[in-house]
């Protein structure tokens, strides 16, 4: 189990079969009996990879999308937090997948399994736009199954739900952190004279966000 301690450290709880997967370096303390092995992503905790697995860090490298992680096991509780970033939980129950930067992740537990994908799954030719917009890339990670994922921000999150009570959202492509749902995301330009002539707030691109499900965004402009 995730619990937030305050907004720049998370605890993660540990049973016995059920490790948790950080981002590795973010370990502050620990309590109890825990150990610590390196963890592949495209493996078991502490396995050495196989063929496939080898193919898929080789993929998220060249994607940008490989950040090197550890897992904890055992019976404890381990405390984590990096470079002095934000930290929310976000709790998945198995239905809709997470997609969010692999470098915001922190740390994750519970039946989750993640996996690189082309931003052109998520809006084609738009979709790489948003990506370069956003400082994305050309890929993203997605996070799918049961469990909790502690994710990164500047000056913290804010989640906003969209559906039929709020059928559109419009967000600043560099406050943009990750999303979860049904939804589409597409480049809202909205450029006039002022922008033209360079004299305009520098939003005159956005990121339109429709269909069903959940946006966060962060309360800073800065990329990471």
């Amino acid at each position: 189990m995730l619990e937030v301690v305050n907004s720049k450290v998370v605890a993660a709880t540990l049973t016995p079969g059920l490790p948790a997967l950080a981002r590795r370096g973010s370990m502050l303390f620990y309590t109890g009996d825990v150990r610590f092995v390196p963890h592949s992503m495209g493996g078991a905790a502490g396995a050495m990879p196989g063929v496939g697995a080898l193919a898929g860090m080789a993929g998220r490298m060249m994607s940008g999308e490989h950040v090197a992680t550890m897992a904890a096991e055992g019976s404890g509780t381990v405390h984590y937090g990096h470079a002095g970033l934000h930290v929310a939980v976000i709790d998945l129950d198995g239905s809709m997948p997470l997609s969010v930067e692999a470098s915001r992740l922190l740390v994750h537990i519970g039946h989750l399994s993640t996996s690189v994908v082309p931003l052109t799954q998520q809006g084609g030719a738009r979709g790489v736009v948003r990506g370069a917009m956003t400082g994305q890339g050309m890929f993203t990670t997605q996070v799918a199954g049961r469990g909790q994922v502690a994710v990164l921000s500047h000056g913290g999150m804010t989640a906003l739900e969209v559906g039929p009570d709020r059928p559109q959202v419009v967000v600043d492509p560099q406050a943009y952190v990750c999303h979860r749902g049904h939804l589409t995301i597409d480049i809202s330009a909205s450029v006039g004279w002022r922008d033209a002539v360079g004299r305009g707030s520098g939003e005159a691109v956005q990121l339109a966000v429709g269909g069903q499900g959940t946006v966060w965004v962060q309360a800073s402009e800065q990329k990471f």
